[in-house]
């Protein structure tokens, strides 16, 4: 197990997973920056902190969101080419951290994002206590918190709906209730959820399907065939909500929520520029030692 855990991998493949997520955070902030602005400016009495913010009395002002912003931006564009890691990793990860909690501070959570806050601490983590790329227990942390976070939703389904989950009734229901809850306010639905409700037949099966995706991930850990299935089954499960329920799940759909599962360094023809690695880095560490 300790092998597992601690045994090295290539440089180049924590660095192009790096590259990866760092990258996304990114751009996810940029595209969002609109709406954090805008969230931030919602009036007072509206402000429901959560998370790290929770001791909060009064929300941000406009002045700081928009500073956090710009540091997330900015730290996680210069970690994503490797660019003053051991500072720029951190800052990136905390800033987008705190970013996205406070856009969730106004009385409505979003949680598409989870899976990309605790990839971004994992590194901020390895960053801070001075790991080299090599160390492969950052790269075992982050594809353990994949699982977990699957896991954890399907136990959830379990815990909520009981049994009626297995028979269909609680998915249905659910997808019902999202699109007619969108249409009464006027926001983006799903067509195909709506025609699906009035099918009794196929929500039995989703309905377990959706199960052995979630409590099923632990497999993915075994690596192999298993993982790239489970892989496969996962990045259609959030098809299948986006088609459905009009929910989008940008990370996971992107592919990069699983990179850390897999031979990355294989990618070096797409992000090998940004990671600064020669390919003999799939084999060796490279001096000097570069960290997190």
């Amino acid at each position: 197990m300790s092998r597992w855990w601690f045994g090295e991998v290539p440089a180049a493949r924590t660095a192009t997973v790096r590259t990866l997520v760092f990258g996304y955070a990114a751009v996810w902030l940029t595209v969002r920056s609109a709406y954090v602005i805008d969230t931030a400016r919602l009036p007072d009495r509206r402000f429901e902190p959560v998370g790290i913010w929770a001791a909060l009395d009064d929300p941000l002002p406009v002045g700081v969101v928009g500073a956090l912003l710009a540091a997330g931006i900015v730290g996680c564009g210069l970690a994503a080419f490797g660019r003053w890691a051991a500072l720029t990793v951190p800052i990136g990860a905390v800033a987008t951290t705190a970013v996205i909690t406070a856009s969730n501070s106004w009385g409505q959570v979003f949680h598409t994002e989870n899976l990309l806050v605790l990839h971004l601490l994992v590194f901020a983590g390895a960053a801070v206590l001075g790991a080299r790329l090599t160390e492969g227990w950052p790269l075992r942390l982050a594809s353990v918190l994949t699982v977990t976070v699957y896991v954890l939703a399907g136990w959830a389904k379990l815990d909520i709906g009981g049994t009626d989950w297995l028979a269909g009734d609680v998915l249905r229901n659910q997808v019902a209730y999202d699109n007619l809850r969108k249409i009464l306010l006027g926001d983006v639905h799903s067509p195909v959820g709506g025609w699906l409700v009035g099918i009794d037949a196929v929500w039995v099966p989703i309905g377990v399907l959706t199960l052995v995706v979630e409590l099923g991930a632990p497999f993915a850990l075994l690596g192999g065939r298993i993982r790239t299935a489970w892989v496969g089954a996962a990045w259609l499960f959030h098809l299948a909500i986006l088609a459905t329920m009009a929910i989008l799940f940008p990370y996971p759909l992107s592919g990069i929520a699983f990179v850390s599962m897999f031979d990355a360094e294989r990618l070096r023809p797409l992000v090998g520029r940004v990671t600064g690695f020669s390919r003999r880095s799939r084999t060796a560490p490279s001096p000097p030692p570069d960290r997190h």
